[in-house]
């Protein structure tokens, strides 16, 4: 049961992110992106202290001090993600006429995890996690695209910026593994989510970014306004404290490679999501990828607990 306790983290993780672009649809209602960035992680680092000076000798979400050695390591995840992630990550959507071909290549990021962990950390890749990845691919390729009627591809940089977008996550998982593990798991997200904001607010400016509708739902009661503050508090708190804590949990607990190989699963929760919430409908080639993806992370996982 130990063993499948990281695995039951990262799903969660996963979950909770597949989530976050609903919550991000309705906060923008009121927000601009910056500063829904901005906001969730303002309450995301305030929260984190609180929580962490609260409880802190307890091995998870205990807030530590840290070694003047261990500080790059935190710049360079705070750098990372979520500050060049996000960045990249908007410019990529912007890049492509079809949102669905910008999210297929933004989904391919456990294709990249096993070279960069293999070049950097020398974390072993065996043939069950090349088998893994392969059909979770194919999955999430029958996901996103099955049913779309808009294939192009837009801008050729477009396909750079995703490249550079999926590699700024990984490099964050590569951070992660080289952080030493007497850190909590809070300590570790805390700091990097400090971090980034500090460079979020220099680009931001301090100054409050609202939609131009935000007028008239500030002066009204309607379910719109209620629903962008509660997604803004959704996103703070589970999207980027809780997701990001148990994410970096699985990292040093199963390696980059692996916890990577999840994303695969965020596709999945996105689409029952938006079929429970929305009644929008599931082809059967979307249920066919989901299968395949299920099938791809069992092959992968399997053998870890057969180790």
């Amino acid at each position: 049961m130990k063993k499948l306790i990281p695995y039951l983290a990262i799903i969660l993780a996963m979950l909770i992110w597949a989530g976050a672009g609903i919550a991000v649809k309705e906060a923008l209602i009121l927000f601009t992106p910056l500063t829904i960035i901005v906001l969730r992680f303002t309450i995301a680092v305030l929260l984190m202290l609180l929580i962490g000076l609260l409880f802190r000798k307890n091995e998870i979400v205990g807030l530590q001090s840290l070694r003047k050695k261990d500080i790059p390591l935190f710049v360079l995840g705070g750098l990372f993600q979520p500050f060049l992630y996000f960045i990249f990550e908007t410019y990529t959507y912007q890049a492509f006429t079809s949102p669905t071909i910008a999210e297929a290549l933004l989904s391919l990021q456990p294709l990249l995890a096993p070279l960069f962990a293999f070049v950097i950390l020398r974390e072993h890749i065996t043939r069950n996690n090349i088998i893994g990845i392969i059909l979770s691919t194919i999955g999430v390729m029958l996901l996103l695209l099955v049913g779309t009627d808009n294939f192009a591809l837009g801008s050729p940089w477009g396909v750079l910026l995703a490249f550079i977008t999926v590699s700024m996550s990984v490099s964050y998982s590569i951070v992660l593994r080289r952080i030493p593990t007497h850190y909590s798991p809070l300590t570790i997200v805390f700091y990097v989510q400090a971090i980034s904001l500090i460079l979020f607010y220099i680009l931001w400016g301090g100054n409050l970014l609202l939609n131009s509708s935000t007028p008239v739902l500030l002066n009204s009661s309607t379910p719109e306004l209620l629903n962008s503050i509660l997604s803004v508090l959704y996103l703070a708190i589970f999207a980027s404290v809780t997701a990001f804590i148990l994410f970096c949990y699985t990292v040093r607990q199963i390696g980059v490679t692996r916890a990577n190989l999840f994303n695969n699963a965020r596709p999945i929760f996105t689409a029952l999501l938006m079929w429970w919430i929305f009644d929008e409908m599931l082809p059967v080639g979307k249920l066919i990828g989901i299968l395949i993806i299920i099938a791809g992370l069992f092959i992968s996982c399997i053998q870890r607990t057969e180790q």
